[in-house]
């Protein structure tokens, strides 16, 4: 199968930890790979983002990254991308043109329109991945949201007219319900982990003596940092460890101004960004890893976590619904409330048998339900599904437009006479 893997904003080559670079760019690269491990052919398309960049690259076999010249060739954050996709879809569907790909994999809603406005010249099927819903971001960021205003009504319309949504979440199908979207429509396919790095073997960082909490990504406000800083003065003793982010940038600035409010700013430490390959390591130095977002539309950290065998103490939100089992792999506590974030990591930290515990049951569960290529196997079936349906309406058009074109052979001639007249036909006219 020839896969074309539309993401705009988020390429597989960019730094994670980077602006506008996370959880999509982890996943459209781990999913680009795992599918080309199954025999298919994957392109990856992403906008040309600096001057130097080669026009295509080879990114792992079978998989090449195509980088599309839309919009000045420099960084441009995501949300100001917009008026540069009508730019993204035609060079895609002159492409296209030439070579179709089989299916078209959009990821994130301005790569959705971008793919739907390629494939309507070339008739090539679209599956969705939103990542994100504008709707969500909207309903708990509220004013600070930069998204552009047409997001809302953009991911209706996308929703609507693909052949598939692939959602990673069980919640996120309850919200794509919200916009109308039939249940048929959706299919739920998690976010996956490589499990031959995320691993419970293998070296550990000293972080020094514990116990150590671990908030790994980008310290953004909805990624409630500041709720863990709050909640560690009601946790004695524990050192809170927090990768992400760079010293003097304005938001660690003001979590250090948290830290020293609250009396805890000699068991903070600002490790700063760290290079995705150190972070198993990291997280194995963990004694826990907290990961208390507002929303989440999946959490890639607390499954990196949990492969690494490190229990997690999560928000109850989004796909962390789905990965986390409270009492089994860690501990679930409402969003923006630090101190039942504080009862929780007291409770745990209080029991390292538990803490063992949940690390080995997490470890388990990571293994058996996210590797990539269960979650490609998925993502495939989804994809020879569509295909099928296209191939069944083919049929089923094709068969109708036979069908009319026999009955219109053998539909008698009906004629228009005036009163008197003979019947000699004057017209050869039928009524439909």
């Amino acid at each position: 199968m020839n896969i074309a893997m539309v993401s705009e904003h988020a390429s597989p080559l960019a730094a994670i930890g980077s602006a506008d670079a996370g959880g999509q760019n982890v996943h459209v690269a781990a999913l680009s790979r795992a599918l080309a491990a199954r025999g298919n052919t994957v392109t990856v398309y992403t906008r040309r983002d600096s001057p130097g960049q080669a026009a295509e690259v080879d990114f792992a076999p079978g998989v090449t990254v195509v980088h599309v010249p839309a919009g000045p060739p420099e960084n441009i954050p995501k949300d100001d991308l917009l008026p540069w996709m009508p730019d993204f879809s035609r060079w895609m569907a002159r492409r296209w043109a030439v070579s179709a790909p089989d299916i078209a994999h959009s990821h994130f809603w301005m790569s959705g329109l971008a793919a739907l406005a390629a494939a309507r010249a070339t008739g090539v099927p679209v599956v969705h991945t939103f990542h994100a819903l504008g709707a969500v971001k909207r309903r708990h960021q509220g004013g600070a949201d930069t998204s552009p205003r047409e997001r809302l009504e953009t991911e209706t319309v996308i929703a609507s007219q693909v052949d598939a949504v692939i959602a990673t979440c069980a919640d996120e199908v309850t919200e794509l319900n919200r916009m109308r979207v039939p249940r048929r429509a959706t299919h739920v396919v998690p976010c996956g982990v490589d499990l031959a790095a995320f691993t419970p073997e293998g070296p550990a960082l000293d972080l020094g003596p514990g116990p150590i909490l671990l908030s790994i990504g980008r310290p953004v406000p909805r990624k409630g940092v500041e709720t863990v800083v709050r909640a560690l003065r009601l946790v004695p003793g524990a050192t809170l460890v927090i990768a992400g982010g760079e010293p003097g940038e304005p938001e660690i600035t003001r979590l250090g101004r948290i830290a020293a409010e609250y009396g805890v700013a000699d068991r903070v430490r600002f490790i700063g960004r760290v290079e995705r390959s150190a972070v198993p390591a990291l997280m194995r130095a963990a004694t826990a890893v907290v990961t208390v977002p507002w929303y989440e539309p999946f959490g890639i950290v607390p499954l990196e976590a949990m492969a690494c065998g490190v229990p997690v103490v999560a928000s109850a939100v989004g796909g962390h619904l789905d990965t986390v089992v409270p009492g089994v792999t860690g501990v679930l506590v409402p969003p923006r409330r630090e101190a039942a974030l504080a009862d929780a990591l007291r409770g745990l930290l209080a029991e390292p048998s538990l803490t063992a515990a949940y690390g080995a049951a997490a470890a388990d569960r990571a293994a058996s339900r996210y590797g990539w290529e269960r979650v490609a196997a998925e993502t495939a079936a989804v994809y020879a599904g569509v295909l099928a349906q296209r191939s069944r309406t083919a049929q089923i058009t094709a068969a109708a437009r036979r069908s009319r074109e026999a009955s219109g052979r053998a539909r008698p001639t009906v004629t228009f006479r005036s009163p008197g007249e003979d019947s000699v036909p004057r017209s050869g006219r039928s009524l439909p």
